[in-house]
């Protein structure tokens, strides 16, 4: 610690605290342009200048280091003379603003000093790019702070923004050198987030309602699991634009395409606004009480003629925990059934399943934080800076500042790049992979030894098990070559601290279980758990997914993922009624009982099926067999339209007040900020309200979300801590078990949550029946891409659509030739079990024999094509090998 003297103000300072920093904290404004907390300071603009007593120069405040004993005068004479000089330059080169941008920091600085009217009046017309959807730049305004270039390069990596030319001829521009939609820019929205003049600036500040009298709420991000906080700026009763927390632990500050941008969906022409029942095949708008008391009276009538198993009930990741919680409560108490799931059976299961079994949590074991806390970063199965984009940055950032990453994919994805070994195996031979790395870590004696001993049982039988997966005999499955394979294995258990992320390239598998323990394994073996910088860490799909799961949205398990016999009498204590005993079906096993015709009634709470599930032809013979279908969501999605018997139309992420929880186990609050249309409610509202017209009404009778949690905390013994007080600045993480408990970051430090040990898993590997062959001879892969959301159903109704109009079929540029193939020409792709037609499009990203395809599009209905494999353990759908062969179709690109 040292001390200064700043405006005669004593300063405590710590170690290389600069100017800028201390004189902030002691509440004195010194103004700066190119000064941006998230980035790493230059003193470019030479505005934060400052006099320092014995010095014969003016220094800048944001890069010069406090020192014991400076006297410090922020505005003296000369300082502001200086100031006013540089702001009449600065101002004599920038085009007046239009009107949104006269809040923004350069246009202050001028009110300040005097200097508004010294601004050009004259726009140059050939320097406004109205290109982009979401971002206009009009480098008129441009004053050369350079902020745009550095935030792209510091925070989301991208390299888009750079100077071109030199002296009076400089400019800064897009990497294309044309216009910022044709560039590398992935629409994050950083550069006009940080931009003091409105070069850059978002669209939103041109149209109507205007931002500039906008209230602004703190909320959480409706789309990936990654959980970003924002701040939604709301005018006229609608949101006019939103912006990222800047101190928000989990984003930095930073927000992607669909987090800062996408919302339009929320005012989309089509939302349906009052409940429907279909009646003769068309669709009829009726009063809640109608809706209500039809489909209660189906559903009891269903109950009392084929049982209580005869129904199921699904609940929604892009609900709130609050909703799947009684979502889940209402099935048990109110049908009397354990036929209860949600959409984490076809993403998120195999993870939890995998790491609840070997370590007693089915949770991220530690921190996103730990990005920057590790020395090696293993991505397995995860197009992060895709699908999610924060934590592909942070990973991005990470590799950039010479941390090792390993990266395990079919495709040569983004991160690729900037790799230090890249495993492009054959999509299905994860285990065998992961197994060759096992056993180089204990062949070439690089486990931890220290930790096996204290931590860790079954190696001697890994050990022998391991044998014959030999880097050689993984490289003839896999086809990547041994000799990555070792070095991969070594860099991971060498180079520690090591984390790894996986997603969905992993979990939706036939192995998907057995491919999460192999990765735990790994961590087990070099001791990679427990401590900051390491883990298993599942990466989540949507935003309550997690939640969704954890609040017992699962055949076989309660709220905090316990078991039903291990808990049921302090569930049926606080629910004033026993809970079944008998085994529940999960999500694709009520399909399976629909078509033999023992499940009669299902209610879907915000997931399309017939757009999602697999082998499209089976799920919707499954839903035609059925006697009841209530569809509960925004849209009418394409189960509602084909198959639905009454439509519940329900609040968005905007509309309601709850808590989401994110990939890393962070409960964070979400706010109404606008009001719902029309006759529109909460998902829990409409959920209490049916238990009450079937006389359930005492066990939900519920005031407001809060209300809800309060309960859940009684339940569950993890979240006891957490109450809505706490979470109004920024979420916790479970577990947390009082009020005075800050939350766990890292599980599993000094025990495991099932005991002292662990034990390693011996997995032999499947093959998949999946295979190509002359009739089939190339495997598809099916995933999502950056700008478009899972099923579509909130992005497709955005502009994000200008960006990313269609799903494509990625082909090598090499199998293209041999077919005939033209880039965005049409094809139809043909499975086994059905066939899509989609625009091609030839990448050098894919290898040969090898296809890519996102299922956003409802038209493309890409689920024709994939199969009935299932994950042996969870159920979950093998979306990720797909035989198929591919065709030229009659029709124009």
């Amino acid at each position: 610690m040292g001390r200064a003297i700043i405006n005669n103000q004593d300063c405590d300072f710590a170690p290389r605290e600069t100017i800028l920093d201390a004189s902030r904290r002691l509440g004195i404004e010194i103004p700066g342009l190119c000064y941006d907390e998230r980035l790493k300071p230059f003193g470019g603009c030479r505005l934060c200048i400052v006099e320092v007593e014995g010095t014969n120069r003016l220094d800048a405040a944001c890069t010069t280091l406090l020192e014991d004993g400076m006297i410090i005068h922020t505005h003296s004479g000369q300082v502001e003379s200086q100031r006013r000089g540089l702001l009449r330059i600065l101002a004599h080169s920038c085009a007046e603003p239009d009107t949104p941008q006269w809040e923004l920091p350069f246009y202050r600085y001028l009110r300040t000093y005097g200097l508004e009217d010294e601004l050009n009046p004259d726009h140059d017309p050939r320097l406004l790019d109205d290109s982009h959807p979401y971002i206009r730049v009009d480098m008129s305004q441009c004053i050369h702070c350079n902020r745009c270039v550095a935030i792209c390069d510091q925070v989301q990596g991208q390299h888009v923004w750079k100077v071109w030319f030199r002296g009076h001829a400089t400019r800064v521009r897009p990497d294309s050198g044309d216009s910022l939609l044709a560039s590398s820019c992935v629409s994050c929205g950083a550069c006009a987030d940080t931009c003091p003049s409105g070069a850059i600036s978002d669209r939103t500040l041109y149209t109507s309602p205007p931002s500039s009298g906008a209230v602004w709420t703190k909320t959480t991000c409706p789309y990936c699991g990654v959980g970003c906080q924002l701040n939604a700026g709301v005018a006229n009763g609608r949101i006019a634009q939103i912006r990222p927390v800047l101190d928000d632990p989990v984003s930095n500050g930073h927000l992607c395409v669909k987090g800062r941008y996408a919302f339009d969906f929320v005012t989309s022409p089509d939302r349906i606004t009052s409940p429907m029942i279909r009646e003769d095949g068309q669709w009829r708008s009726v009063s809640w009480d109608e809706a209500i008391d039809y489909a209660a009276s189906r559903l009891k009538a269903s109950i009392e003629k084929n049982g209580p198993d005869s129904v199921g009930i699904l609940g929604s990741a892009r609900a709130t925990n609050e909703d799947n919680y009684i979502t889940q409560k209402f099935a048990r108490v109110v049908v009397g059934t354990n036929n209860v799931d949600c959409c984490a059976r076809v993403c998120h299961t195999p993870s939890a399943a995998a790491l609840k079994s070997m370590l007693g949590t089915g949770a991220a074991t530690n921190s996103f934080n730990d990005i920057e806390k590790t020395s090696t970063i293993l991505v397995c199965g995860a197009n992060s800076t895709e699908n999610h984009p924060i934590v592909g940055a942070r990973i991005k950032q990470a590799a950039l500042r010479g941390c090792k990453l390993i990266v395990i994919d079919p495709r040569r994805i983004e991160l690729a790049d900037y790799a230090s070994v890249h495993l492009q195996l054959k999509p299905g031979t994860n285990v065998p992979l992961l197994n060759a790395m096992a056993q180089t870590i204990i062949s070439e004696n690089i486990f931890d030894a220290e930790f096996l001993r204290h931590r860790v049982t079954s190696f001697d039988e890994l050990k022998h098990f391991l044998g014959t997966y030999t880097p050689e005999a993984a490289s003839e499955i896999c086809g990547v070559d041994a000799d990555l394979i070792r070095k991969a294995a070594r860099l991971y258990a060498s180079n520690g601290p090591a984390m790894m992320v996986h997603g969905l390239g992993v979990t939706e598998h036939i192995q998907g279980v057995e491919g999460v323990m192999c990765l735990t394994n790994l961590a087990l073996l070099t001791g990679n758990l427990g401590k900051p910088g390491t883990g298993v860490n599942p990466l989540r799909g949507q935003n309550n997914v997690q939640g969704a799961a954890q609040m017992g949205c699962d055949p076989g398990i309660l709220t905090g993922s316990v078991s039903i016999g291990d808990a049921f009498s302090r569930f049926s204590k606080v629910w004033l009624a026993p809970l079944p005993r008998k085994a529940g079906l999960n999500l694709m096993q009520m399909m399976d009982r629909a078509i033999e015709g023992k499940l009669k009634a299902l209610w879907a709470i915000g997931y399309d099926i017939a757009l999602t599930n697999p082998h499209r032809d089976e799920t919707v013979r499954a839903l035609r067999s059925l006697d009841l279908l209530i569809v509960q969501d925004m849209f009418l999605n394409e189960t509602a339209k084909e198959l639905g018997t009454v439509f519940f139309p329900v609040a968005c992420g905007f509309e309601r007040d709850g808590t989401f929880m994110n990939g890393e186990r962070r409960i964070q609050r979400i706010r109404r900020i606008v009001d719902a249309p029309g006759q529109v409610r909460q998902d829990w509202e409409v959920i209490a309200r049916m238990a009450e017209v079937l006389g359930h009404g005492h066990q939900f009778n519920y005031r407001s979300p809060s209300n809800i949690w309060d309960e859940i905390r009684t339940v569950w013994p993890d979240a006891a801590g957490i109450n809505y007080a706490r979470l109004e600045n920024q979420g916790l993480q479970w577990p947390c078990v009082n009020e005075t408990d800050p939350g766990t970051e890292i599980l599993h430090r000094d025990v495991f949550a099932s005991g002292q040990k662990a034990a390693l898993r011996s997995v032999t590997y499947r093959r998949t029946t999946e295979s190509s062959n002359d009739e089939f001879p190339f495997v598809l892969i099916t995933g999502r891409v950056l700008e478009q959301f899972n099923a579509g159903t909130m992005t497709l109704r955005t502009p994000n659509t200008i960006l990313h109009p269609f799903d494509y079929l990625d082909i090598s540029p090499e199998d293209a030739a041999e077919l005939g193939i033209r880039d965005r020409s049409r094809v139809r792709v043909v499975s086994r079990h059905g066939a899509a037609t989609l625009p091609a499009r030839v990448c050098k990203s894919m290898r040969r024999g090898e296809l890519f395809a996102s299922f956003h599009m409802p038209d493309a209905r890409l689920n024709n094509v994939t199969g009935s494999g299932r994950d042996r353990f969870v159920d979950t759908p093998e979306y990720k090998v797909t035989a198929v062969r591919v065709e030229q179709t009659d029709r124009d690109p």
